[in-house]
């Protein structure tokens, strides 16, 4: 067990935690939002992070200190929270960024991590190879064992009680991802990056990031606090929670202003093409539009970049309260919509629903049918895998209408989940909220739930009364039980 890390609540693989950070001496509640602090260009100023959006962990990037003649020295003698005027805790990158997009850097993981230790970051970074999304596997291989020496020999670097993060490569091979998450688990490292997506969320490929997550999830152990390095958009924060992700760094809501993007949580709009703020921060319920483009450049970016800090945040907390609420999926599967990319994430998402319910909670205040992907959901996955356990005798029925005296049992019927006895009925998820006119993916579901008791229950004598099912579910009703359609 990780002693530093301690989850609170659960739902899917998403996690309210509390990280502490025994540097900074203070306790960080995950999922956390880590804004991006360039020194050289501070589009706004950290202690405004902290005292007006509540920040209570930044990133910087150590090499940019190590390499300035401006910010070097200055940082060595004062320290990284003087000099940022930031009172909770600084998470610092190693350089890797740089060697990802200019080949080479002149630092090796142990020069780093013991110039972070001396500036005073609360946690730092091995200088890792973030290799790119769709390279040969050979040369994801020999990246990645190059990233697992430096882990390490980053292990072995003095750094008091610094913590220290392993960052989890492998491009887009989950089975790499798999084997890097282990190997990091192995290490008494602290704090688990997932490296090298943000082309992947560049390039919308929202489902090979989900596949990617949860290879390195399954290397992972539960109590591994991971951080999904460059995921900034508030887009994709509810996915990426339900998929276990507890830190987030955003340089978004700066590079954004700088090109007149305004952030949602259902994408990016350039400032020309808004006639009206669908949002009512500070800054949205000041200005129009239109005012704001009539606004000097630099105010005008400053103003925009503050407006997607608050949208950030807001999402996080949005996501956090339907975490805590055990609704985080319904949250996960209404920001799908938002755009196609998102909605081929969501399905990547409950491709892995039996990862997730092996840590989803059991019970939960309510389940909304929304769509045919909430028939892949982990309850209906826990549901069909409970039947198996189930021992009905003799002529039992299996209907969608009321029970009847001519048969031994009578067990309900309702998509997605399919059969139970009716004692269950009161029990989560089987008192979920669905709509009258389910869809086929649904009574699909059903039918699949329907076959695992049977295929259980070889002596058992079923019947099944359906109202109006469609031919693709009722082809995956087994043969051999005798079936009544209600609506006849």
């Amino acid at each position: 067990m990780r002693d530093h890390f301690e989850i609170r609540d659960q739902d899917g693989l998403g996690r309210i935690g509390e990280l502490s950070v025994p540097r900074a001496g203070v306790t960080v509640e995950t999922p956390a939002l880590l804004p991006v602090i360039n020194p050289h260009v501070r589009t706004v100023e950290p202690s405004r992070l902290e005292s007006e959006f509540g920040a209570e962990i930044l990133i910087t990037n150590s090499y940019i200190f190590y390499g300035s003649d401006d910010y070097r020295e200055e940082a060595l003698d004062r320290g990284l929270h003087d000099v940022l005027d930031f009172d909770g805790a600084i998470m610092t990158d190693s350089g890797s960024f740089q060697l990802a997009e200019y080949g080479e850097i002149d630092v090796t993981t142990p020069e780093i991590l013991q110039f972070q230790h001396d500036i005073g970051s609360d946690i730092g970074t091995p200088v890792d190879i973030p290799t790119p999304p769709d390279v040969p596997r050979e040369e994801a291989e020999d990246e990645l064992a190059t990233t697992q020496e430096r882990l390490e020999v980053a292990e072995g670097v003095e750094v008091g009680d610094m913590l220290v993060n392993a960052p989890v490569q492998g491009s887009t091979y989950p089975d790499l991802r798999e084997e890097a998450g282990r190997h990091a688990e192995a290490t008494d490292l602290d704090v688990f990056p997932v490296g090298a997506v943000v082309p992947l969320m560049n390039d919308y490929r929202y489902a090979e990031m989900v596949d990617v997550v949860a290879g390195a999830k399954r290397g992972l152990g539960a109590d591994a606090p991971v951080h999904l390095f460059g995921a900034g958009h508030p887009m994709m924060f509810a996915l990426a929670v339900a998929m276990g992700c507890d830190l987030f760094d955003s340089a978004a809501y700066a590079l954004y202003a700088r090109d007149d993007r305004y952030l949602t949580v259902r994408g990016t709009e350039q400032m020309d093409d808004l006639d009206y703020f669908p949002c009512s921060c500070p800054v949205c319920a000041e200005y129009t539009p239109a005012e704001m483009r009539s606004l000097a450049d630099r105010e005008r970016e400053e103003l925009l970049a503050e407006h997607n800090l608050h949208v950030t945040f807001q999402e996080m907390r949005t996501v956090k309260q339907a975490l805590r609420a055990g609704n985080l999926l319904e949250l996960v599967e209404t920001r799908a919509r938002a755009h196609p990319a998102m909605l081929d994430g969501y399905r990547a998402l409950t491709d892995h629903a039996d990862q997730l319910e092996r840590e989803d909670s059991v019970s939960k205040g309510a389940f909304f049918y929304l769509s045919g992907e909430s028939a892949r959901r982990p309850e209906v996955v826990r549901h069909h895998q409970r039947l198996e356990r189930l021992n009905p005798e003799g002529e039992v029925l299996l209907t969608e209408g009321g029970r009847s005296d001519r048969y031994d049992e009578s067990w309900r019927v309702v998509a997605p989940f399919g059969p139970f006895p009716r004692d269950l009925s009161e029990t989560y998820p089987l008192t979920a909220e669905v709509p009258e006119e389910m869809d086929a993916e649904g009574y699909r579901s059903a039918a699949e739930g329907i076959a695992r008791l049977v295929e259980a229950n070889p002596e058992t004598e079923f019947t099944l009364a359906y109202h109006d099912w469609p031919e693709s579910a009722l082809k995956v009703v087994p043969e051999r039980i005798d079936t009544v359609d209600l609506a006849e």
